[in-house]
């Protein structure tokens, strides 16, 4: 019983340091966002990797880095909208 209470707070603790993590209310969107920015963020700290995408897109190196930093603002697409969005929205629709 000790050991099953030690793994839930031991899992807890690393939800609340580690965002991608994940906890029981994370969106499907939010997990795809994290995997997609680790993703990103692995290729960019990897030179050779980087220099590998580069060489099969046929572009600078420099140019894929930048491109793979701005897909990590939203790697996903705009979040969707949250219930409390649209309810707000058919208020306003509804004067």
């Amino acid at each position: 019983m000790a050991d099953k209470l030690r793994n839930q707070q031991e899992l807890e603790r690393l939800q609340a340091k580690y965002v991608g993590t994940g906890h029981p209310d994370t969106s499907s969107w939010e997990w795809r966002t994290n995997v997609q920015r680790d993703t990103y963020s692995s290729i960019v700290g990897h030179r050779p990797l980087l220099s590998y995408i580069a060489l099969a897109e046929n572009e600078p190196v420099t140019k894929v880095r930048a491109q793979m930093i701005r897909k990590m603002i939203q790697p996903c697409g705009p979040p969707p909208l949250r219930e409390e969005d649209e309810i707000m929205l058919e208020a306003a629709n509804s004067r």
